[in-house]
């Protein structure tokens, strides 16, 4: 679940790290706590936002992210009294959005570091992180403590696993579950068609793994 983005007439996909809109962070953040105690759901996507329109990242990329320090510090404290967890998730600049602030695992890592609150973790989008570094199982491996919440896409259609394209996703599943993962891992694809169908995928990989329906890890569409 995730905040309000903010006015989408301004181009803007997320507040948390845009200078001046804290005010409007604060409000969409309660709104989403409260969508997210109706539907139990644990863990809340902290938008980072995108550089403003004629900036150039260099120069305000030091006031944004204090702002984002900032505004993840109150979101912590917020949805600690909750027992929920927020998320921040790097997306690429080189296909999906080119101004979006935060673009890798290292830039998030380090803010999570420079925030130091336990129930704050990273959302890793496989899809961005291929697309920005490459380097997944290195990547996995080193920001796995930080985790807490995966998503998956083939790259670069961004659709399902099995579609063609750069990324070995029974390797990486199988890495996953070394690893100890056994958080939900969603299917942040566009279906190349039928949704159900779709996820033929998912049952080829459990037959693949010698498993019933239901008995892999949890995969949430």
């Amino acid at each position: 679940l995730r905040p309000p983005a903010g006015d989408p007439d301004k181009g803007e996909m997320g507040l948390g790290a845009v200078p001046g809109r804290q005010a409007a962070f604060r409000e969409g953040l309660a709104l989403a706590v409260q969508y997210a105690r109706a539907v139990e759901c644990p863990r809340i996507h902290l938008m980072a936002g995108r550089v403003p329109l004629g900036a150039e990242r260099a120069a305000v990329a030091g006031e944004m992210e204090t702002t984002f320090i900032e505004n993840l510090r109150y979101a912590a404290d917020i949805l600690a009294q909750e027992d929920m967890i927020g998320l921040i998730e790097p997306i690429n600049s080189r296909i999906t959005d080119p101004r979006y602030f935060l673009n890798t695992p290292h830039q998030a890592a380090a803010i999570l570091e420079k925030v130091g609150r336990p129930n704050l973790k990273l959302q890793l989008d496989i899809f961005h992180c291929q697309i920005m570094d490459g380097n997944l199982s290195r990547n996995l491996e080193t920001y796995f403590p930080l985790i807490g919440h995966i998503q998956i896409a083939q790259v670069p259609g961004r659709h399902e696993p099995d579609s063609p394209g750069e990324l070995n996703f029974p390797y990486l599943f199988q890495l996953l579950e070394s690893l100890g993962y056994s958080g939900y891992v969603g299917c942040e694809y566009a279906p190349r068609g039928d949704t159900v169908e779709g996820l033929g995928w998912l049952r080829s990989y459990w037959e693949s793994r010698g498993l019933q329906h239901g008995e892999t890890r949890k995969t949430k569409e």
